[in-house]
C-alpha cells in the first residue's frame, strides 16, 4: 500500500477508497470515566480555591470536583465555539506544601475523545507532577482550522492550548513554568498534537511523547484519516470498526460533518494545494530539527489495522530523528505481550494505559534532573 498521495491518483473513486480504508484510523474508543453524577460532588475543603479568569478564558458553571486533587473546570473562549472542559490532576501533597512548585504534563486525547479520557491512564495522576487534560475537540486535530465558518464555528485549537490554557494554568496553580518542567503527551490524534506542539513551541515544552500517533502526513492513509474525521466516516463505518462506547454498542462520532478541506486545506499534492499539510507535518525533517534538546518518546503497537500504520509513521519519525542526530526513545511493543497483559498491540487504552505507566517514571526522572 503506498505511503503517500501520488498526484496521478486523484480520481473521486480513488479518493473515496482511501477514505473508507482510513475511516476508523485514529478514532479511539473514548474512556469517558468518572462522568456520572458522583463526579458532580461538592468541593472538598482542601480543593484549590476558585481559579481566576484570564488569558481569554472565562469559567462557566461550578467546577466538577471528584476529590481535592481531581477536578474539572468549564471555560469559554472567543477562539472556540461552545464550552470546553479542562480536567486537572494535582499531586496528593499539593495542598500540604503551599510553597512548593510542580512540573506539569499536558495530556492530549484522541479523536472522538474528551478530557475525561485521562482517567483511563491512571499513571497520569501522579504525586510528582500536575497533569492537565484540556478538551481537544472530537476532531480538532490540535490545529487552527483553515475554515472558521463551518457548522462548528470558531476552531482555533492551537491558540486555545498554547496561548490560553498554558498561561492560565501557570497563573492559577503553583507550576514550574519553564520548558524543562513542562511536557506534552498525547495518543492517536493527540499523538499528532503532542509532537506538533513540541515542534511548534520548543520554548514551551522540554518533553514530548506520542502514543500510536498520526505523526506522518506523508502517509496517504493518515491524511485520509484526518479527512475521514472531517466527514464523520468513522461513525458511518462503525459496524466495521471497534469505535463503540463501552457497554452500549453505540457508535462514537466525530461530530457534525464539515468540509474535507476544513482543517488543513486540500490534502491533494496538486500545484501546491497541500501546502499546509506539508508545513504542519510532524515527520518533516525541518520540523523534527526543532526538537533538538527536547526529550522525545514514541510508543506504538502493530497488531491491528490502525497501529499497523502508526508503527509505520513512528518508524519514519524515529529514522529521521536518528539522521538528524537527535536522541529519542522508541518503544514498539508490537503485539503487546511484552508491555502488559492488558495490551493486544492495538489502538486502545489496554495498551496506552501501561505505555503511559512506562513513560511516567522516565518523565519524573527528567523533571528531577532539571532541578
Amino acid at each position: 500500500m503506498p505511503t503517500s498521495l501520488p498526484a496521478r491518483r486523484r480520481s473521486r473513486t480513488a479518493a473515496a477508497t482511501a477514505l473508507l480504508t482510513a475511516a476508523a484510523l485514529l478514532t479511539v474508543t473514548p474512556a469517558h470515566a468518572d462522568t456520572g453524577p458522583g463526579a458532580q460532588a461538592a468541593a472538598a475543603p482542601s480543593a484549590p480555591s476558585a481559579l481566576a479568569d484570564g488569558f481569554g478564558l472565562t469559567q462557566v458553571g461550578a467546577p466538577e470536583v471528584r476529590s481535592a486533587t481531581d477536578f474539572t473546570i468549564t471555560v469559554t473562549t472567543p477562539q472556540l465555539a461552545g464550552t470546553h472542559k479542562i480536567r486537572i490532576f494535582l499531586p496528593s501533597g499539593y495542598a500540604d506544601s503551599p510553597t512548593r512548585r510542580w512540573p506539569v504534563a499536558y495530556f492530549l486525547h484522541g479523536a472522538a475523545g474528551n478530557p475525561d479520557d485521562a482517567a483511563a491512564a491512571p499513571a497520569l495522576h501522579n504525586d510528582s507532577m500536575i497533569t492537565v487534560a484540556p478538551d481537544g475537540g472530537l476532531k480538532g486535530w490540535y490545529a487552527n482550522w483553515v475554515m472558521q465558518n463551518t457548522v462548528l464555528g470558531a476552531a482555533n485549537w492551537r491558540t486555545f492550548h498554547l496561548d490560553q490554557v498554558i498561561p492560565f494554568i501557570d497563573a492559577n496553580l503553583r507550576t514550574l513554568a519553564d520548558r524543562s518542567h513542562r511536557a506534552v503527551v498525547g495518543l492517536s490524534m493527540g499523538g499528532y498534537g503532542a509532537l506538533r506542539y513540541a515542534e511548534n513551541r520548543p520554548d514551551l515544552f522540554g518533553h514530548t511523547a506520542a502514543l500510536s500517533g498520526g505523526i506522518d502526513f506523508g502517509m496517504g492513509v493518515i491524511r485520509g484519516a484526518v479527512v475521514a474525521t472531517e466527514l464523520n466516516l468513522p461513525g458511518a463505518m462503525c459496524g466495521a470498526s471497534t469505535s463503540t462506547v463501552p457497554g452500549t454498542g453505540a457508535c462514537t462520532v466525530d461530530g457534525p460533518v464539515v468540509d474535507s478541506d476544513a482543517i488543513f486545506g486540500s490534502p491533494y499534492p496538486v500545484l501546491g494545494a497541500d501546502r499546509i499539510w506539508n508545513e504542519v507535518d510532524p515527520a518533516a525533517p525541518a520540523n523534527l530539527a526543532r526538537l533538538a534538546g527536547t526529550g522525545i518518546t514514541l510508543y506504538t503497537g502493530n497488531n491491528d489495522p490502525i497501529d499497523f500504520f502508526t508503527e509505520g509513521a513512528s518508524n519514519t519519525v524515529k529514522a529521521r530523528l536518528d539522521q538528524l542526530g537527535i536522541p529519542s526513545r522508541y518503544v514498539d511493543y508490537t503485539n503487546g505481550s511484552a508491555l502488559s497483559p492488558t495490551c493486544n498491540g492495538g489502538h486502545n487504552y489496554g495498551c496506552w494505559a501501561p505505555a503511559v505507566a512506562d513513560y511516567i517514571p522516565h518523565l519524573q526522572a527528567a523533571f528531577a534532573a532539571a532541578g
